[in-house]
């Protein structure tokens, strides 16, 4: 009777009775690359925690353990992690931060790298009239085969480990003041994926615009547009990054005319070398999100006779004094226009983008 009663009781209370030899024990947890004979629904139990974890996936070096009490959730070949707007293409999970946060990697997976695009905030354009264009933030990606800025090639993807990493989203720089000789446009803010574990990614902010009377534009991830009404200089690229700023110039026939701040995909628009229109120099276009979308141009220059300055592709603010776009890294248009003067365009913030295979 007692061991009728005894089975009638496992039965009746719902336990489904395992065998000891249908659990694999071990001291650690198991990996990606366990492969179990059982196929899904295999139990491994952890004898040093107790934890109990159930293959849910069986495919060969690839398998996933899906922890069944309160541990850290399944162990699986492909990555998870936490922060910023998340989106997906495909079997890749976008993370895109338009102001500074944190990127927490949850779990590691089998693959362990991530791609990325960090554009530092736009330079400000020079104030007055004939202000040269803000240069654009500096401009590196590791996305597929697309360009990083000023013609570098595109860079290694990062090993990354599973911590929290800290991004920085650098902002634009201020529009210069309305004064001539002094109102230089602010340089902008530096963009950054940083932690211990790894080499940091730091991108430059985009130098500032100079100012009438001929001030040097300001060297910056891309370089400032020079200011018109005297000769100048643009402000140097930095390597990899973005390319200069245009020269302004007083010479006829263009007179007195700032220049276009540099893009990350060409320089900016140079009348000191020719009568050329003083554009914002080009961005780079990047798909990194799943579609293609073009960020870091330069600003326009203004121009007293010649042709004015409209901001590169990409979100460069127009001469007149007219602001880069936001999250673009381009940067603002020079003051102007003549013969009226102004303010300088405030460079856009800049923006950081991580992707990794989820599935």
């Amino acid at each position: 009777m007692s061991g009728t009663v005894g089975n009638n009781a496992g039965r009746d209370s719902g336990v489904i009775a395992t065998a000891a030899g249908d659990i694999t024990k071990s001291t650690s947890e198991p990996a990606t690359d366990t492969n179990p004979s059982g196929g899904v629904g295999t139990v491994w139990l952890r004898t040093t925690t107790g934890e109990m974890y159930c293959c849910t996936d069986a495919t060969t070096d690839a398998n996933t353990w899906t922890n069944m009490g309160d541990g850290t959730g399944a162990i699986s070949p492909f990555m998870a992690a936490t922060g910023g707007t998340i989106t997906t293409d495909g079997d890749y999970k976008v993370h895109s931060f338009t102001s500074s946060g944190t990127f927490e990697v949850t779990s590691l997976g089998d693959t362990g790298t991530v791609e990325y695009l960090v554009i530092a905030g736009g330079g400000g354009g020079g104030g007055h009239k004939f202000g040269g264009g803000g240069g654009a933030g500096g401009y590196r990606n590791s996305y597929s085969s697309e360009a990083s800025g000023g013609g570098g090639s595109s860079e290694s993807a990062l090993t990354v480990t599973a911590v929290a990493y800290t991004v920085t989203v650098g902002g634009g720089g201020t529009g210069g003041a309305n004064a001539q000789d002094t109102g230089f446009g602010g340089d902008g803010g530096n963009s950054s994926i940083v932690a211990a574990s790894i080499t940091d990614i730091i991108s430059t902010g985009g130098g500032g615009g100079g100012p009438s009377r001929g001030q040097d534009g300001r060297t910056g991830g891309s370089g400032g547009g020079g200011g018109g009404w005297n000769p100048s200089s643009g402000g140097a690229g930095t390597s990899n990054q973005g390319y200069a700023g245009g020269g302004g110039t007083n010479s006829s026939p263009c007179d007195a005319t700032g220049a276009g701040g540099g893009g990350a995909g060409a320089v900016g628009g140079d009348p000191a070398t020719s009568c050329g229109e003083p554009h914002g120099g080009a961005g780079l276009a990047s798909s990194i999100t799943g579609s293609s979308v073009t960020r870091g141009g330069g600003g326009g220059g203004d121009s007293e006779s010649g042709t004015d300055g409209s901001g590169g592709s990409g979100g460069g603010g127009d001469y007149g004094g007219n602001a880069a776009t936001t999250n673009t890294g381009s940067g603002g248009g020079g003051g102007g226009p003549y013969p009226s003067t102004s303010v300088g365009g405030a460079g856009g913030s800049g923006i950081v983008i991580i992707r990794y295979q989820f599935q």
